[in-house]
Order: C-alpha cells, then sequence, then structure tokens
C-alpha cells in the first residue's frame, strides 16, 4: 500500500501547524496511521514540539528547506514510515518557500511513485493578506516577501483560505469568487484550522483528487532569495525557573511586549510563535501581526519549572532580532524567574538552492 503524501505550503503565519494537529486529530480517529514533517532552517521549532504533544509521529527537517535538501525530506518520510508505514503523512514546508511543484512534487511522482501517492499542493493563505495581494497591495510584506506569497498561490493545486472564522458567510463567498478567478487553474477551498469548518471538504478532496503538481510558477530566484532574506530568523529554547509563576501569563506578556518592540520599530512579523511546556501541560501562543489580537490556547499551569520554546520570523536584522528577544526575556527575570538560555540560533536565510528543479510536469 502507497502512503498518501499530502504538501501543505503557505506563507508564515497563516495556520498550517494548527491545521495539521486538527487534520492528523481527524484522520487519527478514523483509524488511519498519520505521519506529519516540519521543517524550518533551524532547529528548537514550535511546530515540532506542539505538534508532538497530540501523540502523532514526527519528523523534523531543519537547517534547511524540503527543496533545498531533497534527501533528507525522503529520510523524514521514511522516519515516519520505519516501524509501520503511514497511512497518510502531512508535510509542512518553511512559510517562506515557493516553486514546490518543481522542486517537490515533480521529483516525488517521477522517483518515488511505487511508494508514494502525492496528493494536490494544497496552499493555505489568510484571508486579510489575499485580500490585500488581490487589490495589488504587498499585505504589509517587503515586496519581494509579498511576490513570494503570490507565487505560493500561483503554483497551488489547492487554494485554502483559512481563518474564515474571521470573516462573514457573504465575505468569505466574495473573497473565494475573486481567488478563483484571478488564480483559475486552482480549486478554492475555505476554512477554519480553529474550529474544523470546511476542514472535512478539503481533506476528502485532498485524499481523493489525483494530479499533483499539475503546474509550474515561474519564479525569479534573485527576487525568491530577497524576499527570503529580509526576514530575521530566532529560534530559541529557554530554561525557566521560578517558586510558582503563572507561566501562561508569563506566555502572554512576552509574546505582548515583542509585539510593542517590533511594532515600535514598524517591523511586519511574519510570526512570533511560542510554547511554554511543563509536567501539568502547555500553553502555545503567536502573534502574526503588530495589529492582530493574541492567540493563545491549553495551560501549562503554575509551577517551579519549565521549558519555553521561541519562534520569530521579522522583518529586520538578525543581529537586532536576538538583542530585542534577549531583552525581552531578561525582563522576565523581573517577576522572580530565572531565564537560562539553552539554544538561540537567529540567521538570515541563504538563497534557495533545490536539489532538484523541473521545467515540465511529470505525468
Amino acid at each position: 500500500m502507497k502512503t498518501k503524501l499530502i504538501l501543505v505550503g503557505g506563507f508564515l503565519g497563516v495556520g498550517k501547524t494548527t491545521l495539521l494537529g486538527e487534520a492528523a486529530r481527524r484522520l487519527s480517529q478514523t483509524g488511519r496511521k498519520v505521519g506529519l514533517i516540519t521543517n524550518d532552517q533551524a532547529s528548537e521549532l514550535v511546530d515540532t514540539v506542539y505538534l508532538e504533544q497530540t501523540g502523532t509521529e514526527v519528523s523534523e527537517v531543519s537547517g534547511s528547506c524540503f527543496c533545498c535538501n531533497f534527501p533528507g525530506f525522503m529520510e523524514a518520510i521514511d522516519h515516519v514510515n520505519a516501524h509501520k508505514p503511514a497511512d497518510i503523512i502531512i508535510a509542512e514546508p518553511v512559510g517562506s518557500c515557493t516553486d514546490l511543484s518543481a522542486t517537490i512534487l515533480q521529483p516525488l511522482k517521477e522517483k518515488f511513485a511505487d511508494k508514494l501517492s502525492v496528493a494536490p499542493l494544497s496552499v493555505l493563505v489568510d484571508p486579510r493578506q489575499l485580500t490585500d495581494i488581490l487589490d495589488g497591495r504587498t499585505a504589509g510584506l517587503h515586496p519581494s516577501a509579498a511576490y513570494i506569497l503570490r507565487k505560493q498561490l500561483e503554483e497551488a493545486d489547492l487554494i485554502v483560505i483559512n481563518k474564515t472564522d474571521l470573516l462573514t458567510p457573504l465575505a468569505v463567498e466574495i473573497l473565494k469568487k475573486r481567488t478563483a478567478e484571478e488564480w483559475p487553474l486552482a480549486s478554492v477551498y475555505a476554512i477554519s484550522a480553529k474550529t474544523g469548518e470546511g476542514l472535512a471538504a478539503w481533506l476528502h478532496e485532498a485524499q481523493q483528487r489525483s494530479g499533483a503538481g499539475t503546474h509550474l510558477a515561474e519564479v525569479d530566484y534573485d527576487t525568491y532569495a530577497e524576499g527570503e532574506a529580509v526576514l530575521g530568523w530566532l529560534n530559541a529554547t529557554i530554561e525557566l525557573q521560578s517558586q510558582g509563576a503563572d507561566w501562561d501569563t508569563l506566555g502572554r506578556n512576552l509574546l505582548n511586549s515583542l509585539r510593542s518592540r517590533f511594532g515600535s520599530l514598524n517591523a511586519a512579523i511574519g510570526h512570533v510563535k511560542l510554547l511554554i511546556a511543563t509536567d501539568q501541560g502547555y500553553v502555545i501562543g503567536n502573534i502574526t501581526g503588530a495589529k492582530d489580537s493574541l492567540d493563545i490556547r491549553e495551560s501549562a499551569g503554575t509551577g517551579r519549572k519549565a521549558q519555553l520554546t521561541l519562534n520569530a520570523r521579522v522583518q529586520m536584522e538578525p543581529d537586532l532580532l536576538e538583542e530585542i528577544v534577549k531583552e525581552e526575556i531578561a525582563k522576565v527575570q523581573a517577576d522572580k524567574i530565572t531565564a537560562t538560555i539553552a539554544v538561540l540560533k537567529c540567521l538570515k536565510p541563504g538563497r534557495p538552492n533545490p536539489t532538484y528543479r523541473y521545467g515540465t510536469i511529470v505525468g
């Protein structure tokens, strides 16, 4: 039996990880074995830590994107399938990646058709960013980063508008119609990964429809490289100790402080995510823009020890991003909390250099 592989692309902060977690939960309830693969330019990834909390088999490709480390991606698939082959694997590429049809889907179809059934390429998109792009603006991003977002949509087999819980039903229908007119080669779905609305229809299509990577986007790699490089990327793991801190409040306050600092510099936020884990549970939170409301879920409770995983993707130089994060972490200690940085990596992504890049459609 072949493993169904579903690739879910989309820009930073659109809700891909939330979607993966909910999709895995639903599919597992039907008795199928599900595996998840995360991806980032560095290790210490909130997405991986969060998805592992769900009890699903998770593998991570860190240090490069799937397309620039295709062998690493295949190793991750093999890891998920090591004990018992998964019925379905859902993989989430780096949020600033595009050209996935040419660099991932076509080589998969040609080289691994004997063990993988590749699903249509799904691209998740935030409705506010989508509206801005359709209106000819840049969604608050650097023009080259907005170029990446547009190319992601251009190559999609399935465009999946997320966060419909933020819109009226009429607004959803209007946005679906505009999207279908702009990118007629794609089928358009509207979902809320948060509430579950629309997920069943998208999941059914992703599993049953044939034809993956049915078209290629023309991508200017100079613009693509600039779009990735305008963002500073920071991943950190911090050990926390206290006499009895409220970890949920700490997480909320830290995210609000970081949002305020970045906002004061007019620095566009791709996303800032954190997860605080304790022996009582975990709290996960994120912000995706200076004006967006904070999303925080679950609870880590109170206690003496916790581990904080923090990821930030912000439009600024890595040195400044690292400085701001360290300053805000230091302020946490004013609340009688000891914060020890175990790992901190801050970087600017290098130029994309895919293992494969096909110029024609396979099959």
